[in-house]
């Protein structure tokens, strides 16, 4: 939140009793339809190392488009266990922002379809809903089409967190 105040980025902080790990019950809680919720995965590609992904609760990451948008030839999710001690946060509460080192962050670019998206605020139970656009700017973030539509039938996962 520190970095989006020096920025002056319009923001609102919602907090929760989370009980289960998941942008549904983001969604469900802070009754904010599911593709404006947008999860952070730490993933790691051959060539730029760690890499923050932000993509809406209604799809699943294509590995495939991450490392094409990132300059990667393989990218692959981190372990559960190294969440923390790369990002600082912990698994369901990575945020994009003010973590423990800067890393890329790539957005999936359907967040510019959103008014507002809703990111983790860096703790289980609390997010930051702001504008696509701010989160982009702050970030530096790039934007790509990152997602398969859950469901899909779209490239399996070997390893799946929610941040």
């Amino acid at each position: 939140m520190q970095a989006l105040d020096r920025a002056g980025v319009s923001y609102t902080v919602r907090e929760f009793q989370e009980t289960e790990l998941g942008a549904e019950e983001v969604a469900e809680k802070l009754d904010i339809p599911l593709d404006q919720v947008f999860k952070t995965l730490v993933a790691r590609g051959d060539r730029t190392g760690v890499i923050l992904v932000c993509l809406p609760g209604t799809t699943t990451l294509s590995l495939k488009s991450l490392a094409r948008a990132s300059g990667d030839k393989q990218v692959a999710l981190v372990e559960t266990d190294e969440i923390l001690r790369l990002t600082g946060y912990i698994r369901g509460g990575v945020s994009p922002l003010g973590g423990k080192k800067v890393y890329p962050v790539y957005l999936d670019g359907r967040a510019l379809e959103q008014p507002t998206i809703s990111v983790s605020a860096g703790m289980r139970g609390m997010q930051i809903l702001l504008a696509p656009q701010d989160l982009i700017r702050v970030t530096r973030g790039t934007v790509a089409p990152l997602g398969d539509p859950a469901g899909s039938g779209g490239p399996p996962q070997r390893r799946r967190h929610d941040g």
